[in-house]
């Protein structure tokens, strides 16, 4: 009989990415990052000039960063307790929007930090991969884990009988994102692990949380 199946997203779920990416730009590379409401894109800004950082350059920091600054992200509080929980009693896999020549080095990374897991990589909308992934392990049950809406609406759009929670354990973004269950899109939105484990063991006994 198959295995019920976590899929959970890695930054700000599970590791923290926009603290260390801000500090990383401000330590080194003259730029100050400060989010304005949930506009990314207006969030990066020269030191010197005070100008806006164009959309290719900060797409070119973020590529950077996951090439060579990786070592600075630090686990989410209780993550690593809380995955490796639910690893007792389902299958876990990760779904991480990242090219895929860091399919190795994410999963290195979260080895390192005591996540031991299979590495899926994606990039856009993520209802798809997971239609490819639940096709590949055909679960008892499945519950998917991201902190961003838009990986919510897919979910629901493409693998609708899934479970979804909202979870964006990175307290400098989590207000200003929007929220997928408000919106209908998910299930229930937690933003810390000591109340996601719970509510997610609900969900993988078959319980009503």
């Amino acid at each position: 009989m198959s295995k019920p199946l976590i899929i959970s997203d890695c930054d700000e779920v599970l590791l923290y990415m926009v603290t260390p990416f801000k500090e990383w730009l401000e330590e080194g590379e003259g730029v100050n990052f400060k989010l304005k409401g949930n506009d990314f894109a207006n969030a990066l800004t020269w030191q010197e000039t005070g100008e806006l950082v164009e959309p290719k350059d900060m797409w070119l920091f973020l590529r950077r960063f996951f090439d060579d600054e990786m070592h600075r992200q630090t686990p989410i509080t209780g993550a690593v307790e809380g995955i490796n929980a639910l690893a007792s009693h389902a299958d876990v896999v990760i779904l991480t929007n990242l090219e895929d020549k860091h399919q190795g080095s994410r999963a290195e990374q979260l080895a390192g930090h005591g996540i031991n897991a299979r590495v899926f990589t994606n990039q856009g909308p993520k209802g798809p991969a997971l239609e490819k992934i639940l096709s590949e392990y055909n679960p008892s049950k499945a519950i998917f884990i991201d902190d961003l809406a838009q990986h919510h609406h897919s979910a629901l759009e493409t693998v609708p009988h899934i479970s979804r929670l909202h979870l964006c354990g990175e307290p400098m973004i989590a207000s200003h994102i929007t929220c997928a269950h408000k919106a209908g899109h998910a299930d229930a939105r937690i933003d810390n692990w000591a109340e996601a484990l719970p509510w997610l063991m609900n969900e993988l006994e078959g319980n009503t949380p």
